[in-house]
């Protein structure tokens, strides 16, 4: 068994400021309004940075209401408060009262923003679902995707218009002619040792593979890349090798990395993987039982961090190179994926049943029995791949679709 951690920071950046009128306050505001945020940072595991009001270098910014009489002085200050607000209070000193009158105004002139109110538990669970959601918004605006050959011929459906991509998610997306990777590869003079929990695999097979990875890892330097999507089938011809290996360690190491040209499976790892901070998982539905509600995934790459065990096999379609036969762990799984006009989306929460073995399937076998009626995914799908990972985010997923739809 070999277990490999992803270079992911799951430790957050939030920041605070406060906001408090000259009205009497209570005879220990002071120590219930420390004791308050002390509270919070307990249970969300996390430390709240007091900032100035136009200090926004973080993940989430916080408004601490404090007191009643607040709203003049926030008008005041408007100017350093960015969009969208979010105003933490307490409830004591009127400080709830306040920061009704201040959203109501926000809202009176159609701006984004919502009082985080409730007890300790609540406090944190919102404060950790905003502090993700506003993570993501930022990456993706910060973030290059490169597509490495144009996507595969039977994706039909799969390719977005990048214009749109940039307007709705502010991602960039750059084509990198195929021919890049393989005179990368034709260049590699030098492979580092590598050692695998698989050493009885084919060692020339398994080095050409290393290679198409190192090609790929100059690829995302040089292009100064956040991720990528190769058209794989074409390398089975002019390198002779698969790109399963290189694409399982570069989202290993945090770069999404996706098959076939598929642009939008490539995007809807990235926004998953910048919302949860978890690795990922992109496979083909392969068999669907719609009266249990089964579905099983199938594909040759998936990263090393994500199974118990694995081992080498070839790859499925063509018989070569290197793929990755893994085996997950049983449990709740998100899987999701975002069509190409980026106006729907399907998701869907599940238990991963068992590890297969079929013969007639991409390497990676999943059987995944789902909360979702599997007649709809039938009637009304969003395209062929889609990307799984651990845990129940569903909730997560919509209410990022729902910020970035407002």
């Amino acid at each position: 068994m070999i277990k490999k951690e992803r270079i992911l920071d799951n430790m957050s950046n939030i920041k605070i400021s406060t906001l408090k009128s000259m009205l009497q306050h209570s005879d220990n505001f002071t120590i219930e309004n420390e004791e308050f945020l002390l509270s919070i940072e307990q249970e969300l595991g996390e430390k709240l940075q007091l900032a100035e009001l136009e200090d926004y270098d973080c993940d989430l910014k916080l408004i601490f209401i404090q007191t009643g009489g607040s709203e003049g002085l926030f008008l005041k200050n408007i100017d350093k408060i960015k969009e969208p607000y979010y105003l933490l209070t307490s409830g004591g000193n009127n400080s709830l009262a306040a920061s009704l009158e201040i959203m109501t105004y926000l809202r009176l002139n159609n701006k984004k923003g919502e009082i985080i109110h409730g007890n300790i538990k609540y406090l944190a669970s919102r404060i950790r679902t905003l502090t993700q959601i506003e993570y993501a918004k930022k990456k993706l605006k910060e973030s290059r995707l490169g597509v490495l050959g144009k996507p595969s011929d039977w994706l039909i459906a799969s390719v977005p218009n990048y214009n749109q991509v940039k307007e709705k998610l502010g991602i960039d997306l750059i084509d990198i002619p195929l021919k890049e990777l393989e005179s990368r590869v034709k260049e590699i003079s030098f492979l580092p040792s590598v050692n695998y929990a698989d050493n009885a695999f084919d060692k020339e097979e398994v080095k050409k593979a290393e290679m198409v990875y190192q090609a790929l890892e100059g690829i995302v330097k040089d292009y100064q890349l956040n991720g990528l999507t190769l058209r794989c089938f074409d390398i089975l011809t002019s390198i002779k090798s698969t790109g399963c290996l290189g694409l399982a360690k570069l989202n290993d190491k945090g770069i999404t990395a996706t098959c076939e040209g598929d642009i939008m499976t490539m995007l809807s790892m990235y926004i998953i993987s910048m919302l949860t901070k978890k690795p990922t998982f992109q496979a083909n539905p392969s068999l669907i039982d719609v009266e249990k509600n089964e579905i099983v995934f199938a594909h040759c790459t998936i990263p090393f961090s994500m199974v118990d065990s694995y081992r080498f096999d070839t790859h499925f379609e063509s018989g070569i190179g290197v793929a990755i036969k893994g085996e997950l762990k049983l449990g709740r799984v998100t899987i999701f994926r975002l069509s190409a006009d980026l106006k729907k989306y399907t998701i869907m929460s599940g238990i991963i049943l068992q590890n297969m073995s079929e013969k007639n399937l991409c390497r990676t076998q999943i059987k995944v029995k789902v909360d979702m009626n599997l007649q709809e995914l039938l009637i009304n799908p969003s395209g062929n791949h889609h990307i799984i990972c651990y845990g129940d985010e569903e909730k997560l997923i919509k209410e990022f679709f729902e910020n970035i739809n407002k």
